[in-house]
């Protein structure tokens, strides 16, 4: 497409909407497929969150979307705005308005049921009333039905009036919402339904009412010809099975919600000398406020007075507190366990770490993997079909027997059984169940497509610098080669560096200041991944690599390079200093391997990862990295500069194999986005997380490990729902048709199927604690 036709392409926005009505599968494809005839909509609609994420183009406006919906029988309306005084503004990375902001009501926002309609058409707690009158009256229903002893004279009478209440009132849920789907010339599961306790209650009460005498004497006559008991019944196995449903997915949501709650409710700030309790929505940018010891952290800043302790295991899921000083960064919603601190906000609202966080699992839950396309295109056709299996079993049963009790009985069974609730709710709720214990554990999944690519992925390039080492370096010695003592060499590298951001110019600035002290500098230049030069007391100073000295034409002998040998032979990233154009001095750098580095690749490993050390330091010190953490001698890329990273992973796909990619700086972020799957370090910045598809929150490698198992095991739970939800509906039709089930036994199996599945999928809340 040439960059004319791009710029002609309408830009488009995203909105989420509540959708109220819709109870299977089918009425998610009826919604999606709607809202895709309208051009250039896409939509993405999440059954047990009742939600849809909307692509709009430019020209199409929210109430076009909205009116959409509602025409196709279901009610949308767009997520609630949050109360006035949070701050809102549009997010990067869906479009909508959202202000996640500690305190805010955990409704007002995507995850978090922000209505009384969850799905079925109805929270446990509105179907409560229902379950309990259905279970009530269905009891005597069945017990007088099924036992000739407990029958009286002219029972067929009260067991018909008992089950009334139960196919209308108890019922209604599955009537409306076929109702509504009639309307519009469709049908869902509640179809199948619905036509399944009507047809039994209305064929038992023509046949009554055409023999008044046939339930006469108690144990005599036709009464088999009754289906009262299985109208009632059904229903009320039906919505148990919603009911028990409905409290599941609740539970199953639980985690989003648990994690928008962390924040601070409010933040004492430091206003006119004096300290002010403010609600936690009203910070601004700059605002300096305090933090006790017990207190939360109310958003996300820098330290500016204090030292303390911090408990960040809510967010990164790491255990231990981390230990914070003036100019640590800290992220809010964080325990501050021990001292006092002043604290500088740098990002408020929507912008805030929790707020990310909420944003990122919200947009994955409602998202749908490639996977749940097949239950989706299955449900849209599978009624209609179903309708077909059954009224074409009751011909057959009729034509060959010429039993009217039989057919209707196996016809009547296939309309129970078939209906494939288990098929809407084998994705979704594993995927909600799932991201929210990532959540939990400071793993943020940014999409579903994540679950599929760490299934295939076979290959992990890890940045070393604060991936697998701690990222901090420090001056170990410094190497006179010249008429400068070490002292001397110190002081004019560290001047010329105390203008750089890089990792090793800080080190080095930081040990200069420490000794010696800074020099002013002036004529300061950088080049990335080479070195820097500056003028300090009226000399040219250089300090960087080999490659950066001798490009601007120092040369260096063999006595020079015999000294870097040895000083790299130690492990140590090695720095040239020069000075007017002579090689004065090596100084010498050393970085730790994280704890926990070596567990974490072995744990990769397992998982049939091989794992890959990529850095800019020398083939020497990598190879030793690589050594301590158990990393192949040829599974190492040393001295690649920023823009190779790219490069190495292109290669490592050219090669066939499939890649992920984690590290956690801004020059990772095109690497994470080459990558098959990246890997966003959460210590990192906004820039690499943005690139990425998996973030973890914290600092240790062994969460990525985490993540990676978490991404399977929920692909491995979803896979599970839908195989047993096919398995079940492809086993049952038949076994019903050929009038080998009764209705009852088949609306309880029907229901058993919704809740195993739902059950299946919450014991991913229960993953990594056993390790935790």
């Amino acid at each position: 497409m040439s960059t004319e036709e791009l710029l002609r392409q309408p830009s488009t926005h995203v909105i989420e909407l509540d959708i109220e009505g819709m109870t299977c599968a089918s009425c998610v494809g009826r919604v999606e497929r709607k809202l895709g005839k309208l051009d250039g909509v896409q939509a993405s609609v999440n059954l047990p969150l009742e939600s849809a994420q909307v692509s709009v183009p430019e020209g199409i406006s929210d109430q076009q979307v909205i009116d959409t919906v509602n025409a196709t029988g279901y009610k949308a309306r767009l997520k609630p705005v949050p109360s006035p005084g949070l701050d809102t503004r549009t997010s990067d990375m869906s479009g909508h308005v959202h202000a996640m902001q500690g305190g805010q009501d955990p409704d007002a926002v995507p995850g978090a049921d922000s209505h009384d309609h969850t799905n079925h058409g109805g929270t446990a707690a509105a179907l409560r009333p229902r379950l309990v009158l259905a279970v009530v009256l269905s009891a005597p229903v069945f017990l007088i039905s099924m036992f000739p002893a407990l029958q009286f004279p002219h029972w067929g009478w009260v067991v018909g009036v008992l089950a009334l209440p139960v196919v209308t009132w108890s019922a209604w849920p599955f009537h409306r919402a076929a109702g509504i789907n009639a309307r519009h010339l469709a049908s869902t599961m509640d179809t199948l339904v619905s036509l399944g306790v009507i047809a039994a209650y209305l064929f038992s009460a023509v046949m009554l009412a055409t023999n008044p005498t046939m339930t006469a004497h108690p144990g005599m006559g036709g009464h088999a010809e009754l289906y009262f008991e299985v109208a009632a019944v059904v229903t009320t196995f039906l919505l148990l099975g919603r009911y028990l449903e409905a409290n599941a997915k609740a539970r199953a949501g639980d985690a989003l919600k648990a994690l928008l709650r962390l924040g601070a409710k409010d933040a004492t700030v430091i206003r006119g000398g004096s300290e002010v309790k403010i609600p936690v929505d009203e910070l601004v940018h700059g605002d300096v406020f305090v933090v006790r010891p017990g207190e939360k952290i109310a958003t996300d800043g820098f330290v500016v007075e204090g030292r303390s302790a911090i408990d960040a295991s809510l967010i990164t899921g790491e255990s231990l507190p981390v230990d914070v000083d003036v100019d640590d960064t800290v992220t809010g919603a964080t325990l501050n366990t021990s001292g006092r601190l002043l604290v500088k906000a740098t990002r408020v609202g929507s912008e805030t770490t929790l707020a990310q966080m909420g944003r990122l699992v919200s947009q994955a839950q409602s998202g749908k993997a490639p996977i749940a396309r097949l239950a989706d295109r299955v449900s849209a056709v599978f009624v209609p079909i179903v309708i077909g299996i059954s009224l074409l079993t009751f011909l057959l049963w009729l034509l060959t027997t010429g039993n009217v009790q039989d057919a209707f009985t196996a016809a009547v069974a296939v309309l129970v059984i078939a209906c494939p609730c288990a098929l809407g709710l084998a994705t979704p709720v594993g995927l909600l169940t799932g991201t929210g214990r990532g959540a939990q554990l400071g793993i943020l999944i940014k999409g579903p497509q994540v679950l599929e690519d760490t299934r295939t992925v076979d290959t992990i390039l890890l940045d070393k610098t604060g991936t697998v080492t701690t990222g901090k370096l420090a001056v170990a010695r410094t190497r006179p080669l010249d008429t400068l003592d070490a002292i001397e060499v110190l002081r004019l590298a560290g001047a010329v560096e105390a203008a750089s951001e890089h990792p090793i110019a800080q080190a080095i600035a930081h040990a200069a200041k420490s000794g010696p002290g800074l020099a002013p500098v002036s004529d300061f230049e950088s080049a990335p991944g080479g070195g820097v030069r500056g003028t300090v007391d009226g000399q040219t100073v250089l300090a960087g690599r080999a490659g950066w000295l001798t490009g601007n034409g120092i040369a260096l002998t063999a006595a020079h390079q015999a000294a870097l040998e040895e000083e790299q032979n130690t492990g140590a990233t090695a720095i040239w200093v020069a000075v007017d154009g002579r090689p004065v001095g090596i100084i010498s750098l050393e970085d730790t391997i994280k704890d926990g580095s070596r567990a974490a690749i072995a744990r990769l490993q397992a998982l049939g990862l091989r794992p890959i050390l990529l850095t800019g330091d020398n083939a020497a010190v990598a190879a030793q990295v690589a050594a301590a953490v158990g990393i192949a001698a040829q599974d190492v890329f040393a001295e690649v500069l920023p823009e190779g990273k790219v490069e190495a992973v292109k290669r490592l796909q050219t090669e066939g194999a499939t890649v992920a990619m984690a590290g956690d700086g801004v020059n990772d972020a095109a690497a994470l986005a080459q990558a098959d799957l990246g890997i966003a370090m959460g210590s990192g910045t906004d820039v690499a997380i943005e690139a990425a598809d998996l973030t973890v929150m914290g600092n240790d490698l062994g969460q990525v490990a985490t993540a990676i198992e978490l991404s399977r095991k929920t692909l491995a739970t979803i896979k599970t729902n839908l195989f047993w939800a096919f398995f079940y509906n492809a086993i049952g039709i038949p076994v019903a048709a050929l009038g080998l089930l009764n209705p009852m036994i088949a609306g309880a199996a029907m229901a058993a199927s919704s809740v195993l599945v739902v059950a299946n999928s919450l014991r991913l809340r229960r993953f990594g604690r056993q390790t935790r």
